[in-house]
């Protein structure tokens, strides 16, 4: 795939000194800050809400709660973060190349059994440390519970379980991947390649909440950060990140089918369970891909354009910028972490 990721970058200033990049590093500690500040005020909303349900009925509080979740958890974090990055400016009359399909589109999704399997694999991996945890410790402890994965549970209500899935397929993917590898990740990019994948990444993990997510979404994050780079467009990880999220949809879809009919669908019941097998194989099939790309990836170098600087260095300015520690606290805070690990969203 050609490096096309100089479209954005080529017009944004070059970094000249140590104050810059930690300028940034504020600001995308702030940011994420505000992300989880609106996360916290979309729940509080919602359990103030609550009472509402038994007036407006549980589809139209359902379909009201959404709404909430969309602004706090989407619209205001992006909005605020396009502004202190002036992204209203820097991407004006740009869009259409930001989002250009690349030339070797094909190429480029083919990367998805790879991307799949490193992701799920390290969810895999972390589910083994969540059960030899259990093992040989025992009890309901704060690791574990951060350890566990959080659950979409079923739902009865069609028209709560759509708005989800428009959510996780739809809306999920166009926010995250414009305010990730979009407006965070080419803030980064002028101080190096490698360190705007990283970063980016890791935001990315952390805006998902328990350990368990942090991991699984970091390792796609890594992934999807390499694609982005490679295409220099956003068109293709959003289609991959849509697809991610679709196959979780299509198990809540199917699970609410056979909650909507008592678990007595045969037809329903049987899907369901070729659905989890298909998905259980893919990711073992993925897995393999991923290992087999493994001596072309270790090859592979980013870009350095700060080359004066060390990686560790850049990382370790990143860890102790106030806002990012501040971000940190935010995102592993037990009332955080327990809203978090509750949410809808992947």
């Amino acid at each position: 795939m050609e490096n096309n990721d100089n479209i954005i970058i080529s017009e944004q200033k070059k970094p000249s000194k140590p104050h810059d990049y930690k300028t940034v590093c504020a600001k995308l500690g702030m940011s994420m800050c505000v992300y989880f500040i609106c996360r916290l005020l979309a729940g509080w909303i919602s359990s103030l809400l609550a009472g509402s349900a038994s007036v407006l009925g549980q589809t139209w509080y359902n379909l009201l709660v959404s709404l909430i979740l969309i602004i706090f958890v989407y619209v205001i974090p992006l909005l605020f973060t396009a502004v202190i990055f002036k992204s209203f400016t820097l991407y004006k009359g740009k869009l259409n190349k930001l989002y250009e399909k690349p030339k070797r589109l094909a190429r480029a999704l083919g990367t998805f059994p790879a991307t799949f399997g490193f992701g799920h694999g390290i969810a895999l991996l972390t589910l083994l440390i969540s059960y030899l945890y259990t093992r040989f410790f025992g009890g309901q402890t704060y690791i574990e519970n951060l350890l566990r994965p959080p659950v979409m549970e079923p739902s009865t209500d069609i028209v709560n379980v759509l708005a989800m899935v428009f959510m996780l397929v739809i809306i999920a993917p166009i926010f995250e991947e414009f305010l990730v590898r979009g407006i965070m990740y080419d803030a980064l990019k002028p101080y190096g390649t490698g360190i705007a994948i990283l970063i980016s990444s890791l935001l990315f993990g952390l805006m998902h909440g328990s350990l368990y997510m942090l991991l699984y979404t970091t390792a796609y994050g890594l992934a999807l950060g390499y694609i982005r780079y490679a295409t220099g467009s956003l068109f293709t990880v959003t289609i991959l990140h849509a697809i991610v999220n679709s196959i979780s949809a299509g198990a809540l879809l199917l699970g609410s089918l056979m909650t909507l009919t008592n678990e007595e669908n045969k037809l329903v019941n049987t899907i369901y369970i070729i659905y989890m097998v298909a998905f259980l194989i893919m990711i073992i099939v993925g897995i393999a891909v991923f290992i087999s790309k493994l001596p072309a990836i270790k090859k592979y170098r980013f870009e350095n354009a700060w080359s004066e600087v060390s990686p560790w260095k850049k990382t370790a300015w990143f860890l102790t910028s106030i806002p990012v520690i501040i971000m940190i606290i935010f995102a592993f805070n037990e009332l955080s972490m327990g809203l978090l690990t509750r949410s809808l969203f992947r």
